[in-house]
């Protein structure tokens, strides 16, 4: 028998190295099962891991993929240091991307250089006015956030599939479920002209910096880890836990609202029913991956990028399906809480009552 003992103690190498620790044993899970299927373990850890990066366009769709992932998990780190479980930046990245697909549809001939800005900002308000539906239930009612904020999740979902396939579907489209294109003023401008580089790519790290700083520099990022490690010494102290609740979840809706918004307008350029393959769940992963640091969300965002890009190049290079791709993430977000545990706690071995007698 075993049992978990406190250590009294954290260690700051192990706080840090426990993600690759994590990373580690999920490439050799993740080999295991590979050669369990029938396939090459190497070859198949290679192509999932290491040979998107080497593939033309790599490092760009790299980041294409990261950017929503780090806008998401820097909003959640926020969020979670606050002890405000917000699990459901899907249907805020959904509602964003409902919100600045609306404007776009809306401002399809205008050539004016507000129309992008215009349609970020409905993205962002759309991601915080879903977000604050979660704020609000839990400081008015307290309900449960981490309930809330999923189901509503799927609400958003089958709110964007009523939209393209009903009132908003392109009548020129053929009769499949999606809007008409977005016009070039609406879609924003390129990072590099005749590529899908969007400026979510450079906005996603410099929201991370920021955030990294508000969290370390200012109060509110003092009173924001106050109230998650010491709830009682935030209330002693005089901070509002409710207002604290509402800013954290308006930061982290809008920053899901924003990627939404880059997504549809910088890869996408319209509206359909699967505008995302999951980047709000991942995203949960993301901020635990990086510890919970905007600036450790960085490289655990471009990481986690690369598992949709693995997937990819496993399906067509190995004939595997793209269910890889979650069942990668599931066993590194398996591993790094388990990790974490054994940061916190140490395994105790003692003889069983049976074994004594």
């Amino acid at each position: 028998m075993f049992s978990l003992q406190p250590r009294g103690y954290v260690s700051q190498f192990w706080s840090w190295g426990s993600p690759i620790l994590a990373l580690l044993l999920t490439a050799a899970i993740a080999g295991a099962i590979f050669a369990f299927m029938g396939r090459p373990p190497l070859l198949t850890v290679y192509t999932f891991l290491i040979s998107p990066l080497f593939a033309p366009e790599g490092l760009a769709n790299l980041a294409i993929k990261a950017a929503p992932l780090i806008l998401m998990g820097v909003g959640l780190s926020l969020a979670y240091k606050a002890n405000v479980w917000n699990i459901g930046t899907e249907g805020q990245f959904t509602l964003g991307a409902i919100f600045g697909g609306g404007a776009a549809l809306a401002l399809p001939d205008a050539t004016s250089w507000a129309v992008f800005p215009a349609v970020l900002i409905a993205g962002i308000t759309g991601g915080m006015l879903y977000a604050l539906i979660v704020a609000w239930l839990r400081t008015a009612f307290n309900a449960n956030e981490i309930l809330t904020s999923l189901m509503l999740a799927y609400i958003a979902q089958y709110l964007l599939i009523y939209l393209v396939t009903g009132p908003w579907r392109d009548p020129m489209g053929f009769g499949y479920p999606q809007t008409a294109m977005f016009s070039d003023t609406a879609d924003g401008p390129r990072v590099i002209e005749a590529t899908n580089l969007h400026f979510g790519i450079i906005a996603a790290p410099v929201i991370a910096i920021l955030a990294w700083w508000i969290l370390g520099k200012t109060s509110f990022g003092f009173q924001l880890r106050v109230l998650g490690q010491a709830p009682r010494a935030a209330r002693f102290a005089g901070f509002s836990e409710n207002r604290l609740v509402w800013l954290s979840m308006a930061i982290s809706g809008g920053l899901a609202g924003l990627a939404g918004v880059f997504e549809v307008t910088g890869t996408q350029g319209q509206l359909t029913t699967t505008i995302s393959p999951g980047y709000g769940f991942t995203a949960i992963i993301v901020a635990f991956l990086g510890r919970l640091n905007p600036a450790g969300i960085i490289p655990a965002g471009l990481l986690l990028a690369l598992t949709y890009l693995g997937g990819d190049a496993a399906q067509i290079n190995l004939g595997m399906s793209n269910a890889i791709t979650g069942i990668f993430q599931g066993i590194l977000l398996f591993c790094l809480l388990g990790a974490d545990v054994l940061i916190l706690y140490r395994i105790k071995w003692r003889k069983s009552a049976g074994a004594r007698a």
